[in-house]
């Protein structure tokens, strides 16, 4: 995706790449607190690219987590929170964020994200150290520089989703703790079910 605007406002004046990878425990409480992983190491993307272990280690030493943007849908001029913690392991880029709900867009997508509509992560990077697989024909990514994660509708690996976390409730629940559910649990003992 070739956007004008976003090849002004980066680095080098090229596009981002993204990816989409998996990630889990979405949840949005009182703080609109998230987590998940926004990319997955060894597992090859719809464009054929696969991250590599230690990928991002560079980049995230380089710009640290605030660094980073989160955006929605890859969009420059759609904000939508901040990273609290961006790091590797075992399987992958872990990402906890925190979308703010100051904004009109961080409402909506908090809401959507809560009726199970927005279910994906996706990286905005460009490749810095890449090697083509002659066996296979996949791209490894060997060093990223990452740009962006951005909460998107169509990741770019079908089967990565959000899963949500107990932190977050569907649509008609309430958290334990919230005002919602404390008049619920006094309405159920007044006039029971």
């Amino acid at each position: 995706m070739k956007r004008r605007s976003l090849s002004l406002m980066l680095p080098r004046a090229l596009p981002p790449e993204h990816r989409a990878l998996l990630a889990g425990d979405l949840g949005t409480g009182a703080t609109g607190r998230f987590g998940g992983y926004a990319s997955l190491f060894g597992k090859a993307d719809l464009a054929g690219d696969v991250v590599m272990p230690g990928a991002f280690a560079a980049s995230l030493k380089r710009r640290g987590t605030g660094g980073v943007k989160l955006l929605y849908q890859h969009d420059p001029c759609e904000p939508i929170g901040r990273w609290l913690s961006l790091f590797e392991d075992g399987t992958g880029l872990r990402a906890e964020g925190e979308i703010h709900a100051g904004i009109v867009r961080g409402r909506e997508v908090s809401s959507l994200i809560r009726a199970g509509i927005l279910d994906g992560l996706s990286i905005g990077f460009r490749a810095v150290r890449a090697e083509k697989d002659p066996r296979t024909g996949l791209r490894r990514l060997l060093e990223i520089d990452l740009w962006e994660i951005s909460l998107v509708t169509f990741p770019m690996q079908p089967g990565a989703r959000l899963s949500a976390s107990a932190s977050l409730p569907r649509a008609g629940q309430s958290r334990p703790g919230s005002l919602a559910g404390t008049i619920r649990r006094a309405a159920r003992r007044i006039a029971p079910a």
